[in-house]
């Protein structure tokens, strides 16, 4: 009668179509995204304009409060610095 058969979840990820511009990574994933290191991404958001901003995840101020990244926006930045690779003159 009733099917209890579980349902995969691998199957059902698969066919979404996930949009990088409402993914939200965690630091993790932007250092290997960037390959930076976590110190270096901080020092990022402090020095460089262009880096992309972290979304607060609760409503927190507290330092350490969780925070995610936008994929979309850390691969556009990733973008931008190979497309600067090309316009270094050797």
């Amino acid at each position: 009668m009733y099917n209890n058969q579980p349902i995969k979840a691998a199957s059902c990820v698969s066919s979404l179509q996930l949009d990088p511009a409402l993914m939200l990574i965690r630091v993790s994933e932007v250092e290997q995204i960037t390959s930076l290191k976590r110190t270096t991404i901080y020092k990022r958001l402090k020095d460089d304009p262009t880096f992309p901003r972290p979304v607060p995840l609760t409503d927190s101020t507290a330092r350490g409060a969780p925070v995610g990244w936008v994929l979309g926006e850390v691969q556009t930045w990733v973008r931008s610095r190979l497309a600067l690779r090309s316009e270094v003159v050797v």
